[in-house]
């Protein structure tokens, strides 16, 4: 039995920042995560030395760590971490960020995620990605999750009735979020027409239910509300989070995760229920993984999540709001910062700061995580619950 949280009064998430992606990019993970540092020490009027606690997420960052970047930016925190985590490293970083400030470990975390996407660099990062990957799919030519996502694919298809037409129905509706996001890399309309005849990529997943790999960094700050209040920083208040890794590990195929066995936590820790969350970010990387979050997470039973997207609209201006900046599917996949991405998106939508995606009346956001593919299913799973808070 574990014991009952404290929770996260006084300690909020400020400054969303996204530097815009780039399909291919010459430039380092280094490079990268230095933009969205400097965007971020400079949103918040702050110089780099006041930032003394530091976390950092980033698949290509490699030979080096968050630590060995410290001596790149110049930084000299007294609260460091990195969290190679994938696509729940944002859950995972302000949970992380929220407890060192809590205990005064650090005043002010710099939360960053950035990678660099060069022309090789997809490849050769799925080729070393885990021992799984190196022993058991790589070399028989299944080096990245397309294939270990088709099976899972196929297999909610079969178990729960899903018919292609229902995740296309997720795909076309955050490409026309995507096009309210200034920086979306994809810039075209998406019927469902043009979903359903787009060329075959690992049955049965086709071209769109994929994310397009590029470069790109996304960052926040967590701090004290006494100290963005002084700073007249718009921020979101922190009402509950949960992780969990290896969820499950007796199911032979992953149809649910880490948010299944912690979602009682969730929300009793926040005093909300799913109904009355007003925007919602899930981890995009394939339509399943979103059917998966959309039960797992409450809004709808195991099995029906088919029928859910039938009968709402997930657009921005529709009744049930996802993924409002496109999200990965239409936004792109920085990498790491595909973890943050729903996160930072969450920051501004409940700080009423999300321009031309903001929804209407977004007072609470939940945003959810999922990653590192591991031979057969994600590892990590997180959640969080924000809401707003005015300067």
């Amino acid at each position: 039995m574990s014991a009952a949280r404290t929770g996260y009064d006084g300690i909020v998430a400020a400054v969303p920042v996204t530097v815009p992606y780039q399909r291919y990019s010459k430039e380092t993970a280094h490079w990268w995560i230095a933009r969205a540092l400097k965007e971020l020490t400079g949103a918040a009027g702050i110089k780099p030395s006041e930032v003394d606690g530091f976390c950092v997420s980033s698949f290509t960052l490699f030979p080096d760590t968050a630590v060995g970047l410290t001596q790149h930016l110049g930084l000299t925190p007294r609260w460091l971490d990195h969290i190679p985590f994938g696509g729940a490293s944002g859950v995972v970083a302000l949970r992380r960020a929220a407890r060192a400030v809590q205990a005064g470990d650090a005043r002010l975390v710099a939360c960053v995620a950035g990678d660099t996407n060069h022309v090789d660099s997809f490849r050769r990062m799925l080729s070393s990605f885990s021992r799984f990957a190196q022993d058991a799919s790589y070399p028989y030519g299944s080096g990245g999750p397309n294939a270990c996502f088709a099976l899972l694919t196929d297999h909610y298809m079969r178990t729960y009735g899903a018919r292609r037409e229902d995740f296309g129905a997720i795909c076309v509706a955050q490409r026309d979020n995507a096009l309210r996001n200034p920086h979306a890399i994809m810039k075209k309309p998406l019927s469902l027409q043009q979903y359903l005849d787009a060329r075959p990529i690992s049955d049965p997943i086709a071209l769109f239910d994929c994310v397009m790999p590029v470069a790109g960094a996304e960052a926040f700050l967590v701090m004290r509300e006494e100290d963005a209040r002084a700073a007249e920083l718009p921020h979101a208040h922190i009402r509950s989070t949960i992780e969990r890794h290896n969820a499950f590990p007796d199911d032979p195929i992953q149809m649910r995760g880490g948010w299944a066995m912690d979602i009682g936590e969730l929300y009793g820790m926040a005093g909300e229920t799913p109904d009355r969350i007003d925007v919602r970010q899930t981890y995009d990387d394939y339509p399943v993984i979103v059917m998966m979050q959309l039960e797992d997470l409450g809004f709808c039973e195991k099995g029906e999540a088919p029928e859910f997207v039938r009968s709402h609209d997930l657009t921005i201006d529709g009744d049930f709001p996802h993924n409002t900046n496109g999200g990965q599917l239409s936004a792109g996949q920085a990498g790491a910062a595909g973890g943050y991405i729903g996160l930072v998106e969450a920051i501004r939508q409940v700080t009423g700061t999300a321009g031309p995606t903001q929804v209407k009346r977004a007072e609470t956001a939940l945003v959810s995580g999922f990653g590192m593919i591991n031979f057969d299913r994600g590892l990590c799973s997180g959640a969080a619950i924000l809401s707003g808070g005015a300067p």
